[in-house]
């Protein structure tokens, strides 16, 4: 088995899930006593997040490239960071270090080609819904097109993640919004919704749509432990 490392702490709510579904799967595939062999490098999401909004991707492709060597000198065989938006810093973080990067959009592209769907609508904070991140990915790569809520839904979305999901709050009232928001893209045409924020699937759940549902964030820890099993 091969050694997992995370950069976590973007939010620390969601990281946590990811060390429970990698374990929880290594404990299903391999059985008895097995457990997912990880690193963690878990930073301050307050400064990730100050530096977010003052849009200043310089520092933050400082503080992920730091992570991730942190990882890598820790032994880390494969480096994967729990969090969306940040992978916006994925290009520097593969630039700084010799061991692979596993990229979450590359991940839920796979799954998406896999359920044989081309429409798909893209849920996340205001940074990831505004860049190309998943759009650009997903159409040269996996021929997805990428659909995003309209700008007062796209705030909508960026407020129930930072100011209710990052600190564990869970509303009924934010899950009937998203609801809405998924029927609107519906009458586009759109076949799947992507979860795409690593904190959203702590309020939205596969019952709650009635199209293909895109957890990134179980998405992303499967393909980690894929990886390291093989």
């Amino acid at each position: 088995m091969k050694k997992i490392g995370l950069i976590g702490g973007m939010s620390w709510e969601s990281t946590l899930i990811y060390y429970q579904l990698m374990n929880q799967q290594i404990r299903e595939r391999l059985g008895g006593f097995h457990s997912c062999k990880l690193v963690l490098d878990s930073v301050d999401f307050a400064e990730v997040e100050h530096l977010q909004h003052q849009q200043d991707w310089g520092a933050l492709n400082e503080l992920m490239i730091e992570s991730a060597i942190n990882l890598e000198r820790a032994g880390a065989e494969l480096i994967i960071l729990c969090t969306n938006t940040m992978h916006k810093c994925a290009q520097a973080i593969k630039s700084h270090t010799s061991v692979p990067f596993l990229h979450i959009v590359e991940a839920t592209g796979e799954q998406i080609r896999k359920e044989g769907i081309d429409r798909v609508l893209l849920l996340g904070t205001k940074f990831t819904m505004e860049s190309e991140l998943y759009p650009s990915i997903l159409k040269n790569k996996y021929l997805t097109n990428c659909l995003v809520p309209n700008a007062k839904d796209q705030q909508t979305m960026h407020h129930i993640i930072y100011s209710e999901l990052v600190h564990g709050i869970i509303k009924q009232e934010s899950r009937s919004q998203l609801k809405e928001i998924i029927s609107k893209s519906i009458k586009e045409g759109v076949q799947g919704v992507i979860l795409g924020c690593t904190e959203i699937s702590l309020l939205l759940r596969p019952v709650d749509v009635s199209i293909a549902y895109f957890d990134t964030t179980a998405i992303h820890a499967r393909a980690a432990v894929n990886f390291a099993l093989n």
